[in-house]
């Protein structure tokens, strides 16, 4: 918190140069609490189930997802990791004909690092009521989500009338950015481009955790990075083995069959276009990423 506050006060003081020192280490930071998050999601930062939640919640409106819903979510993922159209957070990169805008949007942004994907992960996955009513057929789960949306939507609005939209637009507007540029590159080198499988409307058996590791793929972060994001760079450990918390993965004496230097990773993304990062994987492509 205190690196947040930091980053924050040097976004609102001073002049150029030190506004965008505060953005910079803000944008970090924020890339920090969607690990916290996702640690959260899993009951695993803490032992108490109560400061998990409490800090979800912290980490989830900093990081513009709402708790409940990425929870749930979440889960779902881990469920049906493997098969791309039951999984919510894949189903949309299932392969299909796209229109020339959608390629020109996607190709575009891909190339220009504007961060499309982290934006639509989130509207899509957490911000869209019909597609969580889709999801999850329990009124008592979507209730709790639609109340934690709101929630946020009114704590957000509150903030914009009292310091005003520039004053919040100066503080987190280009760490946001920033933020969600750094998560493109995680969130997208964790299953995309890495051949899945389709149920194509056929009831199907979730494949177990600790078999997963074949539909993921994992990161080296220099450790100082790895170790500020709790590991969520081992995320084919962490598929193995959910119930780690991210602090412990690296002391698994098991070395992960698909982990890739960061900037290998990296490098060799961009030199593909968007939609055959996102839609095709390397059994289609031959390219060894």
């Amino acid at each position: 918190m205190s690196t947040t506050a930091g980053a924050m006060w040097l976004s609102m003081s001073g002049g150029l140069l030190t506004w965008a020192v505060g953005q910079m280490v803000l944008g970090g930071v924020l890339v920090v609490w969607f690990a916290i998050l996702h640690e959260c999601g899993h009951r695993t930062l803490f032992r108490s189930r109560t400061l998990n939640v409490l800090a979800g919640h912290v980490a989830g409106f900093l990081t513009l997802i709402p708790f409940h819903a990425w929870m749930k979510v979440h889960g779902r993922h881990h469920k049906w990791t493997g098969w791309q159209d039951l999984d919510p957070t894949t189903e949309t990169l299932v392969p299909r004909r796209l229109a020339w805008i959608e390629r020109a949007i996607v190709n575009i942004c891909w190339r220009a690092w504007i961060p499309l994907f982290s934006t639509l992960y989130r509207i899509g996955n957490f911000w869209n009521p019909r597609r969580v009513a889709a999801i999850f057929s329990s009124k008592a789960d979507r209730s709790l989500i639609l109340r934690n949306a709101l929630a946020l939507i009114a704590v957000y609005a509150t903030l914009i009338l009292i310091a005003g939209p520039w004053a919040m637009a100066r503080v987190w507007l280009v760490a946001t950015l920033v933020s969600f540029a750094i998560e493109d590159l995680l969130l997208l080198s964790q299953h995309t481009h890495v051949p899945q499988k389709l149920s194509e409307g056929d009831v199907v058996a979730p494949v177990p955790a600790v078999e997963q590791e074949v539909f993921t793929r994992s990161l080296r972060l220099p450790g100082w990075a790895s170790a500020a994001l709790l590991h969520i760079d081992a995320h084919e450990l962490h598929h193995m083995f959910p119930f780690v918390p991210g602090y412990h993965l690296r002391h698994i004496a098991y070395h992960p069959a698909h982990e890739v230097n960061w900037w290998t990773w990296v490098r060799g993304s961009k030199q593909l276009d968007g939609t055959t990062l996102l839609f095709h994987n390397r059994r289609e492509t031959g390219f060894p990423l």
